[in-house]
């Protein structure tokens, strides 16, 4: 896959989640992807069931920046929920295969009235 396709496949997915399709990580995850955030399941059914109930899966959204590569997808962005108006900074790190995601990784960072404009 080149990193064109990959950064496509990413925004859409990033996109549709964003306005609630969390269905939209079943055909894009590898049946057996692997999530290397603590306390995270790897799996695909097991994540999206795990990601249907997380904070992230009714929050607002706001993506800042994409980079892609052949094999890597990153994303950053600003995460809101209703319990924490700062925000929290994300960067999420996608591995594709085969048109699937197979790996990831991710960062969040809590943000405060004093750091929230940082996130650029």
């Amino acid at each position: 896959m080149t990193a064109s396709e990959n950064k496509q496949l990413a925004l859409h997915a990033f996109q549709e989640f964003a306005n609630g399709n969390i269905e939209v990580l079943r055909p894009l995850l590898h049946e057996d992807f692997v999530e290397h955030s603590p306390g995270n399941p790897s799996g695909r059914d097991a994540f999206i069931e795990f990601i249907a109930e997380a904070p992230v899966a009714g929050a607002q959204l706001d993506l800042r920046r994409v980079i892609a590569d052949d094999e890597y997808v990153v994303m950053h962005y600003l995460m809101t929920t209703p319990g924490k108006p700062e925000g929290q900074a994300v960067v999420d790190i996608w591995r594709f295969a085969d048109h699937q995601i197979v790996e990831h990784w991710d960062v969040v960072q809590p943000l405060t009235p004093d750091t929230s404009g940082l996130l650029g």
